[in-house]
């Protein structure tokens, strides 16, 4: 038998609600300040999306560039923040280094 669940206060607090606008906001600003603290520049919008009647509450989309939630591009003037140009190799350069 496995043991109850008990109800947590301090739990239920800590929890947030990202579905709502103000939620939703907090989210951009948590996902913009953890990216950009590691070096990186992300396009973090929030799309209002209206009443959805089957959620019978209205929702707030957040869209961002990011693929597969990763960032597209180091921030500007960052070590590594341009890809590299492509360079093709020389005759009998070899391929593995």
């Amino acid at each position: 038998m496995g043991r109850p669940v008990l109800f947590n206060p301090s739990l239920e607090r800590d929890m947030k609600d990202w579905c709502d606008e103000d939620g939703a906001k907090r989210l951009v600003d948590k996902i913009n300040s953890y990216w950009s603290e590691r070096g990186y520049d992300v396009d973090v919008n929030l799309i209002d999306a209206g009443f959805v009647p089957a959620m019978r509450s209205a929702r707030t989309d957040v869209r961002s560039n990011m693929v597969n939630g990763m960032p597209m591009r180091r921030a500007a003037g960052e070590a590594g923040g341009e890809r590299p140009s492509y360079r093709p190799r020389e005759q009998g350069e070899s391929a593995i280094a």
